[in-house]
Formats: structure tokens, C-alpha cells, sequence
């Protein structure tokens, strides 16, 4: 059973929301950690959401990882704590505030505001906290990770290194995944639990994929543009988002040839030109869709879709949803 109303998440609410008082408690009157007001922040199965009855949630429970989908449904002031010895995935979908702040435990705290089709990762161990006053009605996913299952014993080739926290970052290959298991919630079907096996280890290895990359990144990299160029070549994708920048262009703005140019941008940025151009382009389209009064047909000719059909697959691809959809859900 995967709902809200079965029996095994209606304990974990329970057990997780208890009694405000103890919540509430003033530091050092047990628990294990307490967020800047006081909120206590116990080692628990899920992320515990003050005031409970703010937020819809459904848990599917898949053994290597459990889904927590959460809807809030007020505009009110809320709070959030976690600490568990599994890891923790975040999908921000929807998330918009006026006010608030983010921790997790290694990271400087973030008051950042927007932080629509983003994820954070909270290694096993590590607290999480967050308060905020929303300006939307947020929707996010939570996925709860244990590397020990059977899923990911040393058999499946997934090496188990030491993940890093991470706050409001994008990795399309990770969400992408990470949608594609959020949608399976709810779902009956016998063959939902196979695919879901699938996706939890591509999860799993797109993890750990990033982490080896952060780490290579720390690293000197050598054949890589200096930071002057980084910065020229930067700030001429940005001028020129709308147009189509063959690459021969941009190796010309730093004297290489495409060969070396092409190396060393991806050395630098982590990604080929193209997709950063493209990824930047959609970052872009996120921003006028949230702010402007733009059609999303005059949205995708500023952005350089000449046909709104190619704008619509392109941003479906890069957010899991269509503009238009992306849209509706701010104003819901």
C-alpha cells in the first residue's frame, strides 16, 4: 500500500510528529540535534514537516529506496528537520519562498528564494533543517536511499563512496531518474516494482557518477581554460542565448583549435558547449515563464525555437515538464 493512509506511513507520522511539546523541546533536553528555534531533529525514517497537517504525502515503500511525495497545501510558516543513517535525495519541483533558510550539516545555510526544479542531497548522518514562509504551494519529492540493501551489494557494481552534501544543484540525468521514480507512486502494478528496481540502481550509479566527477573536479585540471577565457566565453553564450553558436565561433574567441577548444571547455564547464548552451537557454525560459507575461510561444522565440512544439520538448527534457504545465503549477 502506498498512500498516506496506510498503516505502516501513519506510524512513521506518528512516531514523527508525537507530541508538539517534544518537538519543541529546548536544546539539550535530548534528541539528537536541534534546528536555530528549537526544532528537534531526532534520527528518523522520514523527513519530519511541522506543522503535520500543512502538507499531503504519499510513501512508496521499494526496499532500496522509499518516495515521500509532499504537497503543502497552505501558505503558512513550516519547518523541517532530518537525520537518518540513510542517505537523502531531494527533488525540489515547486519551491518558492518569501522568506526562510536551508542547512545541511558541512554547507554554509541558504536563504536563496527560488529554488523551482532543483536537488539537495543529504549524505546518511547528516542533519537537515530548513523554515520557511512560502510564496507558493510547494511540491517536492523526497527519496530515501540505503546503500546496505541488497539492490546495491558489492555484486550490483556499485561502488559505495563518501557522498558530499548538496544544496540547490542540477544534474539532468538525476532528475530525469529521479521523476521517472516519482511517478511510479501509487502504482499497482506488478511490473511497476521491476522497473522501479531498474531505475533505483541508475539512480544509485548517476550518484555516484556525480560524486567521482566532483572529486575529479577538485583535482587540477590540466588542458582546461584559464579562467579569463571561462569567463569571455561565458558571458558570450550568455549575450548570444537566442542564436544558434556554431562551435567554431566560440574556439575562435580564445585562439584554439575546435579539437582543443572542445576538450578544455568540457574539462572547464563539466559539460560539452552545446549542452551548456542549452541548458543555460533553459534556465532562461524558467525565469520569463515565472515573471513575465509572455506567451510561452513569445517565450520560446526569445530564446531562439522558431516552433513552439521544439521549444515545448526541449524544456520538457530539461524540467520533467512542459512550459506550459511548469505555468500552471505557480499558479495553482
Amino acid at each position: 500500500m502506498n498512500a498516506l493512509n496506510s498503516p505502516a506511513f501513519a506510524k512513521d507520522q506518528k512516531d514523527l510528529s508525537g507530541d508538539r511539546r517534544g518537538l519543541m523541546r529546548a536544546p539539550g533536553e535530548g534528541g539528537v540535534g536541534f534546528g536555530p528555534s528549537g526544532f528537534r531533529l531526532p534520527h528518523r525514517a522520514i523527513v519530519d514537516i511541522s506543522p503535520p497537517d500543512i502538507a499531503d504525502r504519499r510513501l512508496a515503500n521499494w526496499g532500496a529506496i522509499q518516495a515521500d511525495t509532499v504537497k503543502v497545501t497552505r501558505r503558512d510558516a513550516v519547518e523541517y528537520g532530518f537525520r537518518a543513517e540513510r542517505h537523502l535525495l531531494i527533488a525540489h519541483e515547486r519551491a518558492e519562498r518569501h522568506k526562510g533558510e536551508t542547512l545541511i550539516e558541512g554547507l554554509p545555510k541558504s536563504t536563496q528564494r527560488e529554488f523551482n526544479c532543483k536537488l539537495s542531497f543529504v549524505p546518511a548522518g547528516h542533519r537537515f533543517y530548513g523554515w520557511e514562509t512560502p510564496r507558493v504551494l510547494t511540491r517536492v519529492t523526497y527519496f530515501y536511499i540505503d546503500f546496505r540493501n541488497r539492490l546495491f551489494e558489492p555484486g550490483s557494481g556499485i561502488a559505495c563512496p563518501t557522498f558530499s552534501p548538496r544544496l540547490f544543484f542540477f544534474d539532468q540525468a538525476l532528475w530525469d531518474t529521479a521523476l521517472k521514480l516519482k511517478a511510479e507512486v501509487g502504482n499497482s502494478d506488478p511490473s511497476s516494482q521491476i522497473y522501479v528496481e531498474a531505475l533505483s540502481i541508475v539512480l544509485m550509479h548517476e550518484l555516484a557518477r556525480l560524486e567521482r566527477t566532483a572529486h575529479a573536479a577538485i583535482r587540477p585540471v590540466r588542458g582546461g581554460l584559464p579562467v579569463r577565457q571561462q569567463k569571455r566565453v561565458a558571458e558570450f553564450i550568455e549575450e548570444h542565448l537566442a542564436e544558434e553558436i556554431a562551435l567554431n565561433t566560440l574556439a575562435k574567441l580564445v585562439d584554439l583549435s575546435l579539437y582543443h577548444f572542445a576538450r578544455a571547455f568540457r574539462q572547464s564547464f563539466g559539460v560539452p558547449p552545446h549542452r551548456y548552451h542549452m541548458t543555460r537557454r533553459m534556465d532562461r525560459a524558467r525565469s520569463l515563464l515565472q515573471r513575465s507575461a509572455l506567451s510561452v510561444t513569445q517565450i520560446g522565440i526569445q530564446i531562439g525555437f522558431r516552433e513552439t512544439s521544439s521549444f515545448t520538448r526541449a524544456y520538457r527534457k530539461f524540467a520533467g515538464v512542459t512550459p506550459s504545465a511548469f505555468r500552471r503549477s505557480r499558479e495553482d
